[in-house]
């Protein structure tokens, strides 16, 4: 039987590669089944874990993944401490963060549209703990996690993607290549015997700390967000979830925007949200336009019956009219799904 430590991989703890950080979208949770299957049985090191999923959906991760590897899997609890030889869960509709040596779940802002989101984690784990973290990100879809990793990477820690030809969705590893130094780039099977390795070898670095006044319970991250980067004045830009103006917080190596309540969001996400939305009202002029095509082009039969020709002939006028408005439209909605008027981010 495996006996697994109790230490707390906490910051008075160990000096090797110790806090692993996962995030995963579209395909992750055969990524992440193949992750843990190649971890070893005395890893020293936690495994802190997001995975995008519905809000109103139960989660059965916890358990898909404690019968693919030899780690214990379960959910996180707020406040509990960070164990050796650990996996922990973000669980649904809750971000999971890292504060000075626990886990702690918020239900604050969505980031980049998702919560749990991979960001939170991968930034407080970074702030907290620097060198000693390796982040990893796996299969999905948009952006999430790219903006963590460059925090990792900033702090010192390792950086690691799968192979974005191998996963299921490539987006998200692409998009971490984008924004900062990947240290390995690898299929999900070679993952778990590297983190091995890494939890063996020390860190050269003392782990970056933030205040104490800073190591604090927060909705996502906002208490912590000032230490990396500052707001400027709001843009022009809505808010995709509730609306409100965007301010641009200033991070490297792109900016990112966050409204008033705290909603997060990374360019691409941003922009891609906006994109919908806008397909979204397309759509809806669509179907005014045609209802008033059918309706004026109805009206102008009942004009020729009644042998008002006048009348018939500027219905029929307004039914043309908004026929070739609604031809636009659909053209403009065909670009759109195209990639000429957007950009596919699968």
């Amino acid at each position: 039987m495996i006996m697994h430590s109790e230490a707390p991989a906490g910051p008075a703890d160990g000096s090797e590669h110790d806090v692993v950080v996962v995030g995963a979208s579209a395909g992750g949770v055969e990524a992440l089944r193949a992750l843990v299957a190649g971890l070893p049985p005395d890893l020293r090191a936690t495994v802190l874990v997001v995975l995008h999923l519905p809000r109103e959906a139960p989660s059965a991760l916890p358990a898909i993944l404690d019968r693919a590897g030899p780690l214990p899997a379960r959910h996180a609890i707020d406040g509990e401490e960070m164990r050796y030889g650990h996996v922990y869960i973000a669980p649904v509709d809750h971000h999971l963060l890292v504060l000075d040596g626990r886990m702690r779940l918020s239900r604050g802002p969505s980031e980049n549209g998702h919560r749990p989101a991979i960001d939170p984690l991968f930034r407080t784990a970074a702030r907290s703990y620097g060198p000693r973290v390796v982040g990893i990100v796996l299969s999905g879809s948009r952006d999430d996690g790219a903006d963590g990793a460059a925090v990792v990477a900033r702090h010192g820690g390792v950086t690691i993607v799968q192979d974005p030809t191998e996963a299921l969705y490539g987006s998200m590893p692409l998009a971490a290549m984008r924004m900062t130094r990947v240290d390995h780039v690898l299929p999900v099977g070679k993952i778990g015997p590297l983190l091995g390795e890494l939890g063996t070898q020390p860190v050269t670095d003392q782990p970056v700390r933030l205040p104490p006044d800073r190591m604090v319970p927060a909705e996502v991250d906002a208490v912590v967000e000032s230490a990396d980067g500052s707001a400027s004045s709001p843009d022009t830009y809505g808010c995709p979830t509730c609306g409100g103006g965007l301010v641009e917080i200033q991070s490297e190596p792109v900016p990112r925007y966050r409204c008033r309540v705290g909603h997060v969001w990374s360019p691409d996400s941003l922009l891609e949200e906006h994109t919908a939305a806008l397909e979204s009202a397309l759509w809806m002029a669509l179907r005014a336009l045609e209802e008033k095509s059918d309706l004026s082009a109805k009206l102008s039969v009942g004009g020729r019956d009644r042998g008002d020709l006048r009348t018939a002939r500027t219905y029929q006028s307004l039914s043309d009219e908004a026929r070739r408005a609604s031809t636009l439209i659909r053209e403009v909605i065909a670009r759109l799904g195209s990639g000429d008027g957007g950009m596919d981010v699968e």
